[in-house]
């Protein structure tokens, strides 16, 4: 499949995966992470269940706090 992530194009050798699969295989280890997909904001607890497909616009940021 290939998706635009961050934008910049990707290619993936898999037909579809979880924005957890995702997250896992471009190692993402961040705390606190925000990601969108076609410009739909996906929150943590369906990570699991929400699915990245061929053509998708995935944006994936990590916040940082401080003082």
């Amino acid at each position: 499949m290939e998706i635009t992530l961050n934008n910049r194009i990707e290619i993936i050798d898999r037909q579809t995966l979880t924005v957890k699969e995702l997250l896992d295989y471009k190692t993402f280890t961040f705390k606190l992470l925000v990601v969108k997909i076609n410009g739909d904001f996906v929150k943590k607890e369906n990570y699991e269940g929400r699915e990245v497909h061929d053509g998708d616009d995935v944006m994936v940021l990590h916040l940082i706090s401080g003082g």
